[in-house]
Parts: C-alpha cells; structure tokens; sequence
C-alpha cells in the first residue's frame, strides 16, 4: 500500500511531554476525479489512523476526501513507561500499514 515514517524519541523522563510525528506516503484518491477514460476514480484514502502506547490508544483521527496525500499528523502524549508505540494506518480498500517504535523512559 504505503510507506510511513514516525518520529518518536528513543528516551525520555518519566512524567515528560513527548512530541510525536507520523506521515504515510499514499496518493489519496478522493473519488471525485475521472480517469483517462473518462470513468470516476475509485476513492481510496487513508480512513483511520490510531497511535497505540503499550496497548492503549493515545492518538485517533479518522480523514476524508479533503486531505491531502501523504498526510501527516503531530501529537504529544506523557511517557510514562518503557515500552513500544504502534502506528496503524487503514485505507478504503482495507490495506494497512503498521510501524513500531521503542521508547525508553527514564
């Protein structure tokens, strides 16, 4: 489907404010556009995204046709355990992608 980079920092401090960025790279196709045939494209865009912080959720955004592709979202959250962050993206068709990134915390 898709490729997708997430930036996490490897330490923290217990109680600490961590920032977190994560962007796929995925065209996006609003299913308003036609096609060289003159037929509409299939709409395909990334639907859900989720952050998961050793099993439990700390980030959600659904998207929809009016995001751009390659979306690309930031957000905090307070590390409070050593542990992995898992990063899912699901597209209309039911393709996901799925990073992990460790974090130790101090």
């Amino acid at each position: 489907m898709a490729s997708a980079l997430v930036k996490v920092p490897a330490r923290a401090r217990r109680g600490e404010i961590i920032e977190i960025t994560a962007m796929i790279a995925h065209p996006m196709e609003t299913g308003f556009r036609t096609g060289e045939n003159g037929q509409i494209l299939a709409r395909n865009i990334v639907q859900f995204f989720v952050c998961r912080y050793d099993g439990v959720d700390v980030f959600r955004a659904e998207f929809f046709p009016a995001v751009t592709a390659n979306p690309y979202v930031a957000f905090t959250t307070i590390a409070n355990r050593t542990g992995t962050l898992e990063f899912r993206w699901i597209d209309d068709r039911g393709a996901e992608v799925l990073e992990r990134a460790a974090i130790i915390v101090e």
